[in-house]
């Protein structure tokens, strides 16, 4: 029973989304007289053909309006189409906010995707800087060991340390 209602639910929505998977032209003309021949009965004898709609307005069944989707002949309110125990309106808002949460769903997976696509781009700009920053160390490091160069040789020449750079050999010649 409970597959049954599950059915009754998904049926409207189907026929919503592909109306004309009918099987002929003669189709519609046999619908018609099955349709109207549920009026003044009940809403469930009514539904079990997913081609009725059935208005609680004046109790009948008639065709469900294919071409227009929306029921003109009878107000939303009174329409029942699939199940008896929810009216057409309240079948229009529901799939409304399904298809509104779907979207709204679609469009935040979307945003995540990009904030993380962009949060993926940041460590490449960091280890940029990174690299711009240990470049920059290792430029002052090397200053540094030249300045401290410069000053031990001065002590050096100073105190006569200083070998002469033209003849490196010197030391050994005079020995």
């Amino acid at each position: 029973m409970e597959a049954v209602r599950l059915c009754a639910l998904w049926l409207p929505g189907l026929a919503l989304i592909c109306p004309g998977t009918g099987a002929g032209p003669a189709e519609p003309a046999a619908a018609a007289a099955v349709c109207s021949d549920f009026s003044l009965k009940s809403c469930e004898e009514c539904l079990k053909n997913v081609s009725c709609l059935w208005c609680n307005t004046n109790n009948t069944c008639m065709d469900y309006p294919v071409r227009s989707v929306l029921p003109s002949s009878c107000p939303l309110s009174d329409a029942r189409w699939g199940v008896c125990w929810m009216n057409f309106e309240a079948f229009i808002i529901a799939i409304a906010v399904i298809a509104g949460l779907i979207l709204l769903s679609i469009a935040v997976c979307c945003c995540y995707c990009c904030y993380c696509r962009r949060r993926s781009r940041r460590p490449d700009e960091d280890e940029e800087r990174l690299a711009r920053d240990q470049e920059e160390r290792r430029m002052q490091s090397l200053q540094r060991k030249h300045e401290r160069k410069m000053k031990h040789d001065e002590i050096r020449k100073k105190y006569g340390l200083l070998q002469d750079s033209d003849h490196p050999y010197s030391r050994f010649e005079n020995e």
